[in-house]
């Protein structure tokens, strides 16, 4: 190893760099499939409602999407800097290099990518992942770390959110990441059941749905926030300059998709209440499907009998009662002639 001109420790393992988690790929993938497939299928609709179709579809699969992928991002709270800082223990050579910090529900990732990448003889150029999700042991994953002999920008910053850090952020990150995580799990369901709802005509529930959806991602925002902010932020310095942690891209787009389910569920109950048939007519149902089940409070109910009123009744007809009598005491019989023609 000294013969090699290496200062110990050293990674003497790859450097894997991947420009995307494998998991959201793998979510992104499945969605844009299915968005592919209804366009496929989109001239088989007629008229404006290809339209609507189309824009239900994608409004849809969109909210799908942003709720079940940024469960699975690291971007929930990212931080970057350009500084000059050490790169290897036991030694004296710096390196300018970006450092970025990413917090997400299930662990932190770290990069470090020299500036130039090539620097020492090497290329610096690092993505570390560490997880705390349930099953994983985050000291584990730190102690490993150091028998690798990673840089020392990526120790740091993996060591702060340790569970014996002084700094207190595994605590709160970890507490956040795993409540959030899980009303985040029951904003997809709710999803999934506006989805299922919105097919069938029972369009008010669905928009219930989708309103509890938006409730649910808002919910889990103010959570994260709440949970992160209980301890002052540890100060992060690497070299000659200090790393700051802001929200990042996954929580501000899910701040945007919990507002549009929420908009979008009132839009719904409100048109539910004020023009019924042109909500049908957007959600290609029939307007006169079951429109003797309607509800209305003056009825009390879905199934209230329907009386009629007296001026809509038809008028009676005047039989004089002596006819009448003796039409039922002699009936006539076809054929039979009268006794006054006899």
């Amino acid at each position: 190893m000294a013969a090699s001109g290496h200062t110990f420790p050293f990674y003497a393992g790859p450097k894997p760099t991947f420009p995307m988690d494998t998991t959201l790929a793998i979510i992104i993938t499945i969605f844009l499939t299915a968005l592919v497939t209804f366009i496929i299928i989109l001239p088989g609709i007629r008229g404006k409602m290809r339209l609507f179709w189309l824009l239900r579809v994608v409004t849809s699969l969109f909210i799908g999407a942003v709720t079940l992928a940024v469960n699975f991002s690291s971007e929930w709270s990212v931080g970057q800097v350009n500084t000059n800082t050490s790169y290897k223990a036991f030694s004296s050579q710096w390196i300018s290099a970006n450092i970025g910090l990413q917090v997400g529900l299930g662990g932190v990732n770290i990069t470090l990518t020299g500036t130039p990448v090539q620097q020492l003889d090497e290329t610096i150029n690092y993505n570390e992942k560490f997880t705390w999700r349930l099953g994983e042991n985050y000291a584990e994953e730190y102690e490993s770390a150091l028998k690798k002999g990673l840089p020392d920008p990526v120790l740091y910053l993996a060591e702060k959110f340790t569970p014996t850090s002084p700094c207190g952020l595994h605590g709160q990150y970890r507490l956040a990441g795993h409540y959030t995580s899980a009303i985040l799990w029951v904003a997809f369901l709710c999803w999934l059941l506006a989805n299922v709802m919105l097919f069938m005509p029972v369009l008010v529930y669905g928009g219930h749905m989708l309103l509890a959806t938006g409730i649910f991602q808002l919910f889990g925002l103010l959570f994260f926030s709440m949970a992160t902010s209980l301890a002052p932020l540890c100060p992060l310095r690497l070299g000659t300059a200090t790393l700051y942690i802001h929200h990042g891209p996954a929580f501000w787009i899910t701040l945007t998709t919990g507002l549009l389910c929420v908009l979008l569920g009132l839009a719904m109950v409100v048109a539910h209440r004020m023009q019924p048939h042109r909500l049908k007519a957007f959600f290609n149902q029939s307007v006169g499907e079951n429109r003797g089940l309607e509800w209305t409070p003056e009825e009390g109910g879905l199934l209230s009998p329907h009386y009629q009123s007296t001026d809509k009744s038809p008028e009676p007809q005047d039989i004089p009662l002596s006819e009448a009598c003796s039409e039922q005491e002699h009936p006539r019989m076809p054929g039979r002639v009268p006794d006054s023609a006899l």
